[in-house]
């Protein structure tokens, strides 16, 4: 297949298109910079600027991802409308694209569209899969958005998959980058009383995902991206500093995140017990089901 790949050259997006390549799929990558990003993805991607500029190589699939990182800045109102707006603005590109293919009859027939586990809201420990109703908080707010902005290709005959995104574990970028210096000078500990859930997932396996859903023709709506064990943040934190031969002794209160961060501390201090349920009846297999064998993996290649 022919994917097109919105924020392909990002995290998630550099692990993707080598594995869409080596399954035999062409990646087609979606970038305002494609000169900046061309070493970042296998060799002979197809680089344009914008969706609109594929109209006439059409895309048999298309993965969404692009959108700015929500944990970048403190959420002003201002900044709100950024996040938003990063992602709505290019999945309503992708339905017009989608809508000009449909009067040529080349429409793509599946849209794997990202989404977050912050669309659960704050869900304390009891156990979350994709049927559970939302907590009403601004993370909800912007995941729904997304969401519903990317249910239009439904009307183009696109399938569409929605993917809530856990916590992305691997080298290079993602939760890791920013938890890993602190860890290793002993100086990392857990966020507030420790007691909420962080969903995770290894890069590897997300991406697997991906290429699951875009390859099964039977599945579409919302599907939990995340490993089947998610841990807290105590026990998150007590696994990463065990594996760094480091101690885990400085916990940052509540109150310290809250004063610096404002609403945003939220990410840190409220979670969800987030379960895959639908890939797991679906037969999908995870490589790294558990966080130690997921920190193995990358601490041990680092």
């Amino acid at each position: 297949m022919r994917v097109l790949i919105t924020g392909g050259s990002g995290f998630v997006g550099q692990a993707l298109c080598p594995l869409l390549k080596e399954s035999g799929h062409r990646p087609m990558v979606v970038s305002r910079t494609p000169e900046r990003v061309r070493d970042r993805l296998p060799s002979g991607t197809d680089i344009r600027r914008s969706a609109l500029d594929f109209v006439d190589t059409p895309p048999d699939a298309i993965v969404n991802l692009a959108g700015e990182p929500i944990a970048a800045r403190r959420w002003s109102e201002a900044q709100k409308e950024r996040l938003i707006d990063s992602r709505v603005n290019i999945t309503h590109e992708l339905v017009t694209l989608c809508e000009q293919l449909s009067h040529t009859g080349t429409a793509p027939r599946v849209m794997v569209s990202g989404s977050a586990m912050g669309f659960y809201g704050d869900q304390g420990e009891r156990e979350v899969d994709e049927e559970t109703p939302p907590h009403d908080e601004f993370a909800h707010r912007l995941c729904r958005r997304w969401e519903e902005a990317a249910q239009d290709v439904t009307e183009y005959g696109t399938r569409l998959a929605i993917l809530r995104i856990g916590l992305v574990l691997d080298q290079g970028g993602g939760t890791l980058q920013r938890m890993l210096p602190p860890f290793r000078l002993g100086l990392g500990g857990r966020f507030g009383h420790g007691r909420q859930f962080m969903p995770w997932v290894h890069r590897q396996d997300l991406v697997r995902m991906i290429v699951f859903l875009l390859e099964h023709e039977a599945h579409e709506g919302a599907f939990n991206g995340s490993a089947p064990q998610p841990v807290t943040n105590a026990e998150f934190t007590r696994q990463l500093a065990q594996r760094l031969n480091r101690p885990a002794l400085l916990p940052v209160p509540a109150w310290v995140l809250e004063s610096v961060f404002g609403e945003m501390s939220r990410l840190l201090l409220s979670g969800a017990d987030m379960r895959p349920r639908r890939f797991e009846q679906a037969g999908f297999t995870f490589r790294f089901p558990t966080l130690a064998e997921a920190l193995d993996d990358i601490i041990g290649r680092g």
